[in-house]
């Protein structure tokens, strides 16, 4: 059992990562921004923790993330604004960093994107900003002396999982769905052998578990 600080955990790939997580037996806090929001995550079995990313600074992360073994970070701004994606896609993954450090947590989760995101079709306006924005953060927790994994999906999908993912350090752009990716994730986490890789992820044919334990070397 692990003590888990999550952070975007009314996302779409964070409430689906919620309950699997729980169910493994791990203590789950959940980071979110709203009082609604917190009476939701406590009765899937997580301790609510209120808090906003784009108001909170290191130093407030560094509180949230004190007594957890864990933080996984799977917040974005979900082409939201410029302001936003700076803040939350940036530098929220660069105040987790600073946060696992002072409190001596290892091991971190990020969930990023495939750098082929986008490439032959049209793109909303600042798609290019965002996907500097992701590299950056990556890179950051990369210079890092965390034990980290950061999980590229490709395009994400609305759905829940099936259990049949292609994962590896490179593969093809494809599509994921969002449950598949909060699958993945929930095994890396019980897998913490796996560190300081990054992982490319789409729907595929390979079970999870199978998946996962293919990467261990």
């Amino acid at each position: 059992m692990s003590r888990i600080l999550l952070i975007g955990a009314t996302g779409g790939v964070g409430h689906r990562l919620l309950p699997l997580l729980v169910e493994a037996g791990h203590a789950v806090t959940a980071l979110h921004r709203t009082p609604a929001q917190g009476q939701v995550l406590r009765a899937a079995g997580a301790t609510p923790l209120q808090g906003d990313l784009m108001e909170m600074d290191a130093a407030a992360m560094t509180e949230a993330a004190k007594g957890q073994d864990v933080i996984v970070f799977s917040a974005g701004a979900a082409g939201s604004g410029l302001d936003r994606t700076a803040e939350i896609d940036g530098q929220g993954p660069v105040k987790m960093i600073a946060a696992a450090s002072a409190n001596g947590i290892s091991r971190v989760y990020l969930v990023s994107a495939m750098p082929e995101a986008g490439r032959g079709r049209e793109v909303k306006p600042n798609f290019e900003v965002y996907m500097q924005t992701k590299k950056q953060a990556d890179a950051a927790l990369v210079a890092s002396d965390l034990d980290w994994v950061i999980l590229r999906p490709g395009t994400l999908l609305h759905e829940d999982g099936d259990d049949a993912v292609r994962l590896s350090p490179a593969i093809p752009y494809g599509a994921v769905k969002r449950g598949n990716v909060a699958a993945v994730l929930a095994r890396l986490i019980d897998t913490p052998a796996i560190r300081r890789e990054i992982f490319e992820l789409t729907d595929g044919d390979t079970p999870v578990a199978e998946a996962v334990a293919g990467l261990i070397r």
